[in-house]
């Protein structure tokens, strides 16, 4: 048996014990390292020693692992046979035999796919990379990119051959931010390998973790691609109804009121209208869409979608200017609370967040716009997107001449809007749907 080189396919053999390191320890990670750890013996890798030693505390301010969870599989031990080490030294992880990479795979200003994080985590693995070692890459990618990217980078820098001293799998992530519901070891595990019995080892290595099950595709770029089209799917969907909102404001029609009759026929997809960012669903449709271009097609309905659900942010500012004009209430000036900044709600994940379009619009005007989020991390939002952000309730001023409820977060549905208004005119925006329709002015 070849490989693509031409190569013989050395017949895989699984590693002797698994000893696992965990590449990049974000939402992705540190689930994975944590599951991993109740039953083998887990390095956590990254980068950034901040991280490593937040979680050598047991807290994680992503919120996705409860301090409880961290404290019962850390460890200090490097030879106990179950545990977890955190660590930012690539030489503490050269002893392992499975290297699993979940760094993020997010896209540049001009929405093409940035892969220069997923290179360097593959440059530092194959600095440690040993004969008999598998590499799983859980970023999400394009079809192809794991062979035709990551595996030319392990070799080079390891020396060593593909499918002959060393193998590759693909399982794409499935975290879902903020989701305490639908967790890594309750939601089917998409697996595979770079041969059938890599396939099978991976597998069998993923079901002793998901207690939901696995399916093992037929071959890694299947694998890759599933995890495109999930989130590529669930964003035309969105699209879609972002657009009967316009349409439907428009004609003076409620929108959520037709899509809860409509919701009403056995096969109706229950989508809403929204914001769409975050580091999947508005980001993914570009990496498949990049990719389909390469190779000579040109995607019309992903890409519709993106650019409909990429306008949302600037159409909702617009609508709210349009409501404050009609309400004799004055733009220039104007004091707007922007309620929520992360890309969705109860999560403090403010990657890719659409809300940054709105407040972008509204500044444009000259208002003047406060922004109330008590789960983001104001240092982060001033780092990424140079705004200040609220984190506590009793640091608004009130008065308000808008209010824009842009995250469903669970600590707006009992605010009091009346008194956070200026005035009875003062302009309440729902893009969530989470108030009563006879305090708002307008909603999507």
């Amino acid at each position: 048996m070849l490989d693509q080189s031409n190569q013989p396919v050395k017949k895989f053999t699984p590693p002797a014990g698994n000893h696992i390191a965990i590449i990049g320890l974000g939402y992705v990670g540190l689930p994975l390292a944590v599951e991993f750890a109740k039953k083998f013996p887990v390095k956590g890798f990254d980068i950034k020693q901040a991280r490593v030693n937040e979680l050598n505390n047991a807290n994680d301010h992503t919120l996705e692992t409860e301090r409880e969870a961290l404290l019962s599989v850390l460890s200090t031990d490097p030879t106990a046979n179950k545990g977890l080490i955190f660590t930012s030294e690539i030489k503490d992880i050269a002893p392992c035999n499975i290297y699993i990479v979940a760094v993020p795979t997010p896209t540049d200003q001009y929405n093409r796919p940035d892969l220069s994080l997923l290179i360097k985590a593959s440059k530092s693995v194959g600095t440690v990379l040993k004969e008999g070692d598998v590499v799983i890459y859980e970023s999400t990618v394009y079809p192809g990119a794991t062979e035709d990217v990551c595996i030319p980078v392990l070799e080079q820098t390891s020396g060593l051959r593909f499918n002959r001293d060393f193998f590759a799998g693909y399982s794409p992530e499935r975290i879902n931010p903020g989701d305490k519901i639908h967790t890594l070891t309750n939601i089917l595990k998409v697996t595979s390998g770079s041969t059938a019995e890599a396939a099978d080892f991976i597998d069998g290595l993923y079901q002793s973790i998901v207690t939901a099950g696995t399916h093992k595709a037929p071959s890694i770029k299947v694998a890759e691609a599933c995890k495109v089209i999930e989130n590529s799917q669930r964003d035309i969907n969105i699209a879609f109804v972002n657009e009967l909102a316009k349409i439907f404001n428009i004609m003076d029609i409620d929108t959520h009121a037709v899509l809860e009759a409509a919701g009403t026929k056995w096969n109706f997809l229950n989508f809403k209208p929204g914001l769409v960012g975050g580091h999947c669903t508005g980001v993914d449709p570009y990496y498949l869409a990049q990719k389909a271009q390469e190779v000579g097609y040109h995607p019309e309905i992903i890409l519709a979608g993106r650019r409909l659900n990429d306008g949302m942010g600037t159409y909702v500012a617009l609508e709210v200017i349009k409501l404050m004009i009609k309400n004799d209430i004055g733009i220039k000036n104007a004091n707007i609370l922007m309620l929520g900044f992360t890309f969705k709600e109860n999560c403090p994940d403010v990657r890719n967040t659409r809300v940054i379009d709105i407040v972008n619009v509204l500044n444009g005007f000259e208002a003047r716009c406060e922004i109330f989020d008590p789960w983001a991390n104001p240092d982060e939002v001033k780092l990424e997107y140079n705004v200040d952000t609220i984190k506590h309730a009793d640091g608004l001023r009130g008065g308000y001449d808008a209010i824009i409820v842009a995250v469903a977060h669970r600590e707006f549905f009992d605010l009091n809007y009346q008194k956070l208004k200026k005035e009875p005119a003062s302009v309440i925006y729902d893009i969530k749907g989470i108030l009563s329709k006879e305090l708002v002015n307008g909603r999507l």
